[in-house]
């Protein structure tokens, strides 16, 4: 077995990539990105201790977030930048421990060795080094939910809003990956990750609306213009905010793609009008979609595919996000911005983007946009106008499986409301599905990050209604997963006592037998079904 990876949704026969992922990571970068999680749980043991003598680095919960974001599905292949980051990891790591006096076994491994050298240290430490399968699977649903995690807490820190109860957190998790803990303690673990993001995404959602506004019912053409576009994906506003004022007035538009969808939305955005709208569906279809825009693509974190020829010459990556061989948008200096001037420069020369489709599609539906129309949300369940909300937030992927969503989202009753945040949507979101009194069936909040305005939304209804229980709302989950910020939003319900959760297209690969059943049986987590009997049984609050 050359390399081993579990964490997403399409390891290979739901058992885990063992030649090359099916993302496209090959063994190297694999290996690699195993020993940067290695590293930084070594960082994360010294910051423990730091901390317990009083001696916190401010700056070490941030770089810790930052190196796990870099290893989510889809980030980054390139393995240049994770040899980078694993050097930065173990300096960081020994300046601590001289700072503090922390002793600790000699280290045997040459840090400032060749590649190869750290790619043969990462086939040791992989995820296939703990042998019990059981402390293995509850282990690395805790790193899968801590690098979700870390993505929230990035995007939040890019705008200035950071929490030391966060990174503490994140420090306090890894280190209990390296002890030898009861079921129980990881399983309390696991759950703590949980209530820990519903802080992060919390705190994301502020730095987001408090940076461009609340997100407004919008309508998102989906057409194009005439002129020479730059298409952004990914999920930084920061990103966004600087590429369109950059742009302004160069004769250049803006499209969003996939997870960007959302950013039309904020009033900040749509006082640009060469924003233009929104281009392409979910991140897998970038190849294609890519290909036909004609003009510079900029990947501001996942997800990015294997970059096909027909754009590699005007594909760009920034942040977190890198691809060998491709163009890195360096990140911005203290008190300044990236620079974004080559895409534009670029951009001047291209033909304007090939029309895919037309039309166009609503969207702006965070909690603060519901709460506006919160009387109405009410007076809609009193009459029995709105039998029941149906989440289906999450991901997309390729598999054919995930039609699923698409049928349910048109086998469901028309008095039913479909809460939605991330790609999932784009399986559904362009469907006539109509309204109920005005409020459109499908209520979209954004992106993955926005998920927290679903918590918000049910926990409001909550209060509305009185009720003791949140599993009394009339809500049913059905959560399309693929990568780990599905995972962490999975888990923020879980810390909130929501159960009943329907889950697919698979389980995931890295939960053990055992592991499924503890979920199963505490949470009635489910796999998903038969479309029409999963529809009835949703109907029927089961």
């Amino acid at each position: 077995m050359s390399m081993f990876c579990f964490q997403c949704q399409e390891a290979a026969k739901n058992t885990g990539c063992e030649i090359v992922g099916v993302c496209g990571k090959k063994e190297d970068t694999a290996q690699l990105q195993d020993l940067l999680v290695f590293t930084l749980k070594g960082l994360a043991v010294v910051a423990a201790e730091a901390k317990k003598q009083g001696k916190r680095d401010a700056s070490t919960g941030l770089f810790i977030a930052q190196g796990l974001f870099a290893t989510i599905t889809n980030a980054n292949f390139d393995n240049a930048r994770f040899v980078e980051l694993i050097k930065a990891t173990v300096s960081k790591r020994d300046g601590l421990k001289t700072a503090i006096g922390f002793s600790s076994d000699a280290d045997v491994v040459n840090w400032n060795g060749s590649e190869s050298e750290f790619v043969a240290k990462g086939s040791e430490v992989g995820v296939l080094s703990q042998p019990n399968e059981d402390v293995r699977s509850l282990r690395e649903l805790l790193i899968y939910g801590l690098k979700g995690l870390a993505a929230y807490t990035d995007h939040a820190a890019i705008l200035g809003f950071e929490k030391a109860e966060v990174y503490d957190f994140i420090v306090e998790a890894l280190v209990s990956t390296t002890q030898d803990l009861s079921v129980d303690e990881m399983v309390g673990m696991v759950l703590k990750c949980g209530s820990t993001a519903v802080t992060a995404m919390a705190l994301l959602d502020e730095a987001n609306t408090t940076s461009y506004g609340n997100p407004e019912m919008t309508t998102v053409k989906l057409g194009v213009r005439g002129n020479p576009g730059i298409l952004i994906s990914g999920h930084d506003m920061k990103d966004m905010e600087e590429l369109l004022k950059q742009t302004e007035g160069t004769g250049v538009d803006v499209y969003t793609h996939c997870e960007m969808l959302p950013a039309n939305s904020y009033p900040a955005f749509k006082k640009y009008d060469h924003l233009v709208g929104n281009y392409g569906n979910a991140w897998y279809e970038q190849g294609k979609e890519f290909t036909t825009f004609n003009g510079p693509i900029l990947m501001t974190t996942n997800c990015i595919t294997p970059v096909k020829d027909a754009y590699k010459n005007r594909i760009y990556t920034t942040g977190l996000a890198g691809w060998p061989g491709v163009t890195h948008i360096e990140d911005r200096p203290e008190g300044g911005s990236k620079d974004f001037s080559a895409l534009i420069e670029q951009a001047k020369t291209c033909e304007a983007p090939t029309e895919i489709e037309t039309g166009e599609i609503v969207a702006g539906f965070a909690h603060h946009q519901v709460m506006a129309v919160a009387d109405k949300v009410v007076d809609a369940i009193k009459t029995g106008a709105l039998k029941r909300f149906v989440v289906m937030a999450g991901c997309d992927g390729r598999h054919n499986s995930r039609k699923y969503f698409t049928e349910v989202a048109e086998e469901l009753p028309k008095d039913t409301i479909i809460l939605t945040a991330g790609c999932a949507k784009f399986r559904y979101n362009k469907l006539d599905l109509g309204d109920i009194g005005g409020i459109p069936r499908v209520l979209d909040a954004g992106q993955c990050n926005d998920s927290y305005s679903l918590v918000y939304i049910a926990m409001e209804l909550q209060k509305v209604f009185e009720l003791d229980n949140i599993n009394d709302l009339p809500i049913s989950y059905d959560i399309a997963w693929y990568e780990q910020k599905a995972v962490i939003v999975l888990l923020a319900l879980l810390s909130l006592g929501v159960k009943g959760i329907r889950l697919g297209p698979t389980l995931p690969a890295f939960l053990s037998p055992n592991v499924v059943k503890v979920l199963v049986d505490s949470f009635d987590i489910k796999p998903i079904g038969e479309v029409k009997a999963d529809v009835e049984a949703i109907m029927a609050g089961n």
